[in-house]
């Protein structure tokens, strides 16, 4: 077996434990750097690949944004964030795990480039697969690509109104309730008598 072979199976081994373990860990937190360590894997693959713009907007995109989205929403939903800080020791090992993990990756996509590079001949002209990728996403399927980003709208929106609605102990106004109000309800006049006492 080669050692492109070999580092391929590496990769698809951690992708397919890390995407087992976004859906089988309790901890939400847990499985967010577990879906952190999916990411760089499929993205390793991809560079392995040839498809260089798909691993970066993979990492630059989901690891970067869609990531932080979901951490905004995780610590949106009611979770005791003293028992986590209590608990702070304990992610620890899970994000020295995924750190060495996207470390060693790096490596070995590093060292297969190298060798690709070294074995490859240089009489062909390079080709850009990023503008292969731009006529294929918006020409050829321009309706999907639409609807694709319509479904990331709506899955964005949903994620805000998880966010609005009632919990329990917190205080808002009601503006409707605020202009009905006169001032005969919130004011009361006093006539008291002008005069001075004398001490």
């Amino acid at each position: 077996m080669a050692f492109q072979d070999a580092i391929f199976y590496v990769f698809a081994a951690i992708l397919v434990v890390s995407a087992t373990l976004v859906i089988s860990v309790r901890n939400p937190v847990h499985a967010a750097l577990w879906l952190v360590s999916s990411f760089f894997a499929a993205a390793a693959i991809w560079l392995m690949l040839g498809a260089e713009f798909l691993a970066i907007v993979l990492v630059l995109v989901y690891v970067g944004a869609v990531m932080v989205l979901f951490l905004f929403v995780i610590m949106m939903l009611e979770i005791n964030f003293d028992e986590l800080r209590r608990n702070f020791k304990s992610y620890l090992p899970v994000g020295a795990a995924v750190g060495a993990l996207v470390l060693l990756e790096m490596v070995l996509v590093i060292r297969v480039g190298a060798t690709a590079a070294g074995s490859a001949s240089t009489a062909t002209p390079p080709v850009s697969n990023t503008a292969a990728l731009g006529r294929l996403l918006y020409i050829d399927y321009v309706y999907p690509f639409e609807l694709a980003a319509v479904l990331l709208l709506v899955a964005i929106v949903a994620a805000i109104a998880l966010t609005f609605r009632k919990r329990r102990g917190t205080k808002s106004q009601d503006p409707g309730e605020q202009v009905k109000v006169r001032r005969e309800d919130r004011v009361r006049l006093i006539r008291m008598s002008s005069e001075k006492r004398e001490g």
